[in-house]
């Protein structure tokens, strides 16, 4: 096969799949080249599936609360495998949905794995052979990123899990220990501990979600207590061995040496960008700590060349990979009016429970750049709908500037709050001020009520506490 194009895109996930849509709505010939499965990690073994089994150990608990809300349910109970084959359903459906979106826009999707073969070149192998040679002056690097491995930590799929495993557990561990605190090892901890594992979560930080406000850490760390995960910050693991029963751990605390014994280990450290055997070799592309350095239009060292995504360094997350895969397509179709993507403004969701969702500066962070703020903060438990629902542990705080009336970022914990982020997340895109947010009205009774009410109390003008 050879064939030339206006743009062609290395990776299908969230942030490559959407760059060629984009393109194909404003007019270019676009193509994409997968090795694996349209939809990337995220969709595939990432994002989507383990909400599928998030939810499924979210229905569980209601189930065991039945009494609460004057209900009975008898002997409730769980089929593992039926739980994985509907998270596998749910991401097989969607990768079918992204595969027709990519027919109904018209761009070519080649299977194989895609690197640069010369100036405006992409070469494609397939089982190891050649496969295609394809042109196009404009061509983006999404190739994402894999779990980061630790020496001495390797995963080996049986008894030292990475996402991949973890998400399809042939049995149910009955302990398990969960190395990192970020989203994904949390939701992890999360699942597993309320399908009934023992779970001991290891956190090398002083706390667990350690790029969250720090008051929203101490609060996530006292619920999962709450709740029998046995919470080891400041924590390092120095050996991690296989045994008959599955693992130990040996663990380098501020208490001095322990250890730790599970069946099955969750390695949640980070990732690594998929920078290897793209052909970055004798190009201006620049690897800076481990990711594609590229500007604000996403574009590399190499003319013609950009790279979206986790390949171009955090925050690791499928929607600003997909945002930055629209605004590298719009400037390279020149669009007017075009505006870099800000970090600041990305909202970061862990879907845990009880959730946990943020946008814009933490209160330390604001603090640290040298802005005076104001700090509102409202309960749900003073939140009427969040009462009805017998979810109420958590609160919504808001930072704001002291001087402007800017709002600076947005932090919460509590029922549903990855659904609510987005409020504040217009809010920061739209530069809102404490008198827009105030003068909003908010439906009631509904969770959202407290969030206006975290900007009331910012101001001394809370109502409900």
């Amino acid at each position: 096969m050879s064939d030339s194009f206006d743009l062609v895109v290395i990776g299908g996930g969230p942030g490559g799949y959407v760059a060629a849509i984009r393109a194909a709505q404003l007019g270019l010939k676009a193509a994409v080249v997968e090795r694996e499965h349209l939809g990337g990690v995220c969709l595939n073994w990432g994002c989507i599936p383990t909400k599928a089994l998030l939810r499924s150990a979210e229905v569980l608990q209601l189930m065991r609360n039945a009494e609460a809300f004057g209900l009975a349910a008898a002997e409730v109970s769980f089929d593992l495998a039926r739980v994985v084959k509907r998270s596998r359903a749910v991401a097989a459906q969607l990768q079918a949905g992204v595969k027709h979106l990519l027919r109904k826009n018209k761009v070519t999707v080649i299977e194989g794995h895609g690197r640069l073969a010369g100036k405006g070149k992409v070469g494609v192998t397939a089982e190891g052979k050649a496969a295609a040679e394809i042109a196009a002056p404009h061509i983006i690097l999404a190739s994402g990123a894999r779990p980061r491995v630790l020496p001495g930590l390797d995963p080996d799929g049986e008894r030292i899990w990475t996402y991949k495993e973890a998400m399809t557990p042939a049995a149910m561990p009955k302990s398990l220990l969960v190395i990192g605190s970020g989203a994904i090892g949390i939701e992890f901890a999360s699942f597993y501990r309320s399908l009934g594992a023992e779970v001991s979560v290891v956190e090398m930080i002083e706390r667990i979600v350690p790029s969250e406000d720090e008051e929203i850490s101490a609060l996530a760390g006292k619920a999962f207590e709450r709740q029998g995960i046995k919470i080891m910050t400041g924590a390092t693991v120095k050996a991690l061995a296989r045994t008959p029963e599955g693992v130990q751990a040996t663990l380098s605390t501020p208490a001095g040496e322990t250890a730790v014994a599970a069946e099955r280990a969750i390695l949640a450290v980070g990732i690594s960008a998929n920078t290897e055997d793209l052909g970055l070799e004798g190009t201006a592309v620049r690897i800076e700590r481990g990711h594609v350095a590229v500007g604000p239009w996403l574009e590399t060292g190499e003319p013609g060349v950009y790279a979206i995504g986790d390949l171009a360094g955090p925050p690791w997350l499928a929607h600003k990979a997909s945002r930055e895969g629209v605004i590298c397509v719009e400037k390279i179709a020149g669009l007017a009016g075009l505006q870099p993507l800000d970090p600041r403004r990305i909202p970061a969701c862990t879907y845990c429970h009880p959730q946990i969702a943020s946008v814009g500066f933490t209160e330390k962070a604001a603090m640290e750049a040298g802005r005076q703020v104001r700090i509102g903060r409202f309960p749900f438990i003073g939140n009427g709908k969040a009462i009805a629902l017998g979810d109420t542990g958590g609160l919504i705080k808001t930072v704001f500037d002291a001087e402007t009336g800017g709002l600076l970022g947005a932090h919460m914990i509590g029922p549903e709050v990855t659904e609510m982020i987005q409020g504040y997340g217009i809010a920061r895109t739209l530069e809102s001020t404490e008198a827009e947010l105030m003068r909003t009205v908010f439906p009631h009774p509904t969770l959202s009520e407290a969030m206006h009410e975290s900007v009331l109390n910012a101001y001394g003008h809370a109502v409900h506490i």
